[in-house]
């Protein structure tokens, strides 16, 4: 069964766009002071035609009383006591402008004219069929200056906005001013340069709780860093030391033994062994100094690097019938940190050579990727599910996985992108960054 493995690791992501808290309440208060203006207008005008309607509505009515009272004293209707207004005993003697409208709505009591009219109609509940119509066009207050109300609510919200808007740049620079001072004590700033307390400089709200868990997380850091320090120091002392001296016995050995003893073949794999835990050692100690992520990166012949590589993993190919091919697309440059990169191909060609027993490794470079093909097992189910676990958690794991792991590491460490694939052997691509 082909085992398909594609594992891409990015650690370009584009940074997010900063958005200032300070500006943000400005902008939302002014969102809200608008919103509220709008509301508060809308209502304004709203209740200035209802009271309107409702001045209109009063007088009709009093009229229509009036009428009614006089048409029981007297026995016939009288006429109306103002001009605007009229009788009618059926609808088609309303005015024309509004009678068809009538007919369409005869539940309304207002209605638009032609040339700016206004009716109001009233119906005499105890007198089916007579009607008191009343052409208030000249008594409107509100409708003939509206465009004066709407500016007039325009220029107030408009004032409402630019006072809401100082308001809001004082109570946002306020507020969030302690906010931005502890971004800036933390922004961009190393873990070990940040002052040991901080936090009783801010005040006892939300801010402060924030900036009280950051001084005891940052203290942690600070603790583990000098932890981690302490331990890069100690290993390359204390392990580097039996490593070199396993190798000086066993070349020692070598030297004092024939190559057909007995225990050649025990010994060649305990000086295997100690190679590849001096680079292991070596790896890991570059990885943890912090200084190589200070180093700039330049230029580099890639050519020369893979060649020493090469020659120095070549004991993992002795009595092999294994091929090394190197393209001559890699005599080129690169751009990157040079320690690094030695690092980066020597875990990569030993985990080919160590794990191909027969056929060929190839090393290429195409559009700024460096490709190791080989022909070897590939990586198992097992080993897979492992290098999978240790992308997630960031764990380490045994044998293939635990070179694939550093070398994952490494490309996080230096921002590259790393491409395994494995079926009938297996091809890891690394691709580089331009800058």
């Amino acid at each position: 069964m082909v085992l398909g493995l594609r594992w891409i690791l990015k650690m370009t992501n584009k940074a997010k766009k900063f958005h200032s808290l300070s500006r943000r309440i400005v902008f939302q208060f002014c969102i809200f002071t608008l919103v509220l203006s709008a509301i508060y207008g809308f209502f304004s005008f709203m209740l200035m035609y209802n009271l309107e309607d409702k001045f209109l509505e009063q007088e009709v009515t009093k009229e229509a009383n009036y009428l009614s009272a006089q048409y029981k004293k007297l026995g016939h209707w009288p006429k109306t006591r103002g001009a605007h207004m009229t009788l009618h005993y059926t609808p088609e003697s309303f005015p024309d402008d509004f009678r068809n409208l009538y007919f369409e709505e005869p539940k309304r009591t207002e209605f638009y004219g032609n040339e700016g009219r206004h009716y109001h109609l009233y119906k005499f509940p105890e007198h089916p069929g007579v009607y008191l119509v009343a052409e208030v066009s000249q008594k409107l207050l509100v409708r003939p200056i509206r465009e004066y109300v709407f500016n007039f609510l325009f220029i107030f919200g408009t004032i409402l906005t630019i006072v809401a808007f100082i308001i809001a740049y004082m109570i946002g620079r306020k507020t969030a001013k302690p906010l931005k001072a502890l971004a800036d004590l933390v922004d961009g700033v190393a873990p070990e340069n940040i002052p040991d307390t901080f936090a009783h400089n801010f005040p006892n709200n939300e801010i402060g709780v924030l900036a009280r868990t950051l001084e005891k997380s940052m203290q942690q850091i600070s603790k583990a860093l000098e932890r981690e320090k302490c331990f890069t120091r100690d290993a390359s002392h204390e392990l580097r030391t039996p490593v070199a001296i396993v190798k000086n016995a066993v070349e020692v050995y070598q030297e004092k033994n024939p190559q057909n003893d007995t225990n050649h073949e025990l010994i060649a794999r305990i000086s295997e062994a100690a190679m590849q835990m001096e680079q292991t050692v070596s790896t890991l100690l570059v990885l943890a100094r912090e200084e190589q992520t200070a180093v700039e990166k330049e230029p580099v012949k890639l050519l020369p690097i893979v060649e020493q590589s090469i020659l120095d993993h070549g004991y993992l190919l002795q009595d092999k019938p294994v091929d090394v091919e190197v393209s001559d697309n890699c005599n080129t440059q690169i751009i990157a940190q040079k320690g690094m990169l030695k690092v980066l191909l020597d875990n990569l060609i030993s985990n080919a050579f160590q794990y191909t027993h027969q056929g060929k490794v190839s090393v290429d470079y195409v559009e700024h990727q460096l490709i190791i093909k080989d022909t070897g097992t590939g990586i198992e189910q097992e080993i897979s599910d492992k290098i999978t676990e240790s992308a997630v958690k960031g764990s380490q794991s045994t044998g293939y996985g635990f070179g694939l792991s550093i070398v994952k590491r490494l490309c996080e460490h230096q921002a590259w992108l790393l491409t395994v694939e494995s079926g009938e052997g297996t091809t890891v691509s690394v691709a580089f960054t331009e800058n």
